[in-house]
């Protein structure tokens, strides 16, 4: 990844920040986006500039595509060209049955997780040189469903994971595009809505027996951006310590 530059949505935490870190380990130049995550990605330039290396954090809400022009317009701007996007903004944003689900929320999720998938890899496209490199957050919901009060964002995941591989056909063989999809791991987003108890039960019954990192997803995710995965597109690539084989 050395002398690359790649943008990593939602980069101001858990595992968009373990991307962001760990592209700037391998050599890359890094566009942080966050929103809400200010510290995160503020202390991640910080790092990883004082280790020599190149970063910029930007705010931006990646459903709206004023923001999705101005990020990749500026990391263009900052490092002259465009390599990869890691595309990890997201979330299940509370758990909510069908019989209670408005359609504001539906769309509110659809947004979030898919739509803005396809907002930024639209505008990375049009600046990816040959060799480019696209990657995005799926998720094991995408393949069971989810737990309970989950099916909007399955339903999202799921999304994802077609227009990866629609996209890997569209745009191959100058673009590669791959979608990670994480099991259990441990993140605010089972801090938040998973029960303790869910998550030791899980834990347990997981061949591993323990949550995954967000730097185990980051690892594998700087992997498939990078040149060492290049026979590999089109892939939704499992990583939950061998609860769930697809």
């Amino acid at each position: 990844m050395k002398g690359k530059t790649v943008i990593v949505t939602g980069g101001g935490r858990d595992i968009g920040r373990a991307c962001v870190m760990r592209l700037a380990e391998a050599g890359a130049n890094v566009a942080i986006n966050y929103m809400n995550s200010s510290t995160g990605a503020d202390s991640a330039v910080a790092e990883i500039t004082a280790a020599g290396g190149k970063a910029f954090a930007l705010q931006g809400d990646m459903t709206s595509e004023a923001d999705v022009a101005t990020l990749v317009n500026a990391t263009v701007e900052a490092y002259g060209q465009l390599d990869g996007l890691i595309h990890v903004t997201g979330g299940l944003v509370e758990r909510t049955p069908l019989a209670d689900m408005t359609l504001d929320f539906w769309n509110h999720v659809m947004a979030l997780n898919f739509t803005s998938y396809m907002l930024v890899a639209r505008e990375c496209v049009k600046h990816m040189r040959a060799g480019g490199t696209i990657v995005a957050m799926a998720s094991q919901a995408g393949r069971d469903g989810g737990g309970a009060g989950a099916t909007a964002y399955a339903a999202s995941k799921g999304a994802i994971m077609t227009f990866t591989r629609g996209l890997a056909k569209e745009l191959g063989p100058d673009i590669r595009v791959n979608a990670v999809c994480p099991g259990m791991i441990d993140t605010d987003f089972h801090n938040i809505h998973t029960k303790p108890e869910v998550r030791s039960h899980v834990a347990s019954i997981t061949p591993l027996k323990r949550e995954g990192t967000s730097e185990d997803v980051a690892n594998l995710a700087v992997y498939l951006a990078s040149d060492e995965a290049a026979f590999l597109t089109g892939t939704n690539m499992d990583i939950n310590g061998g609860l769930l084989f697809s």
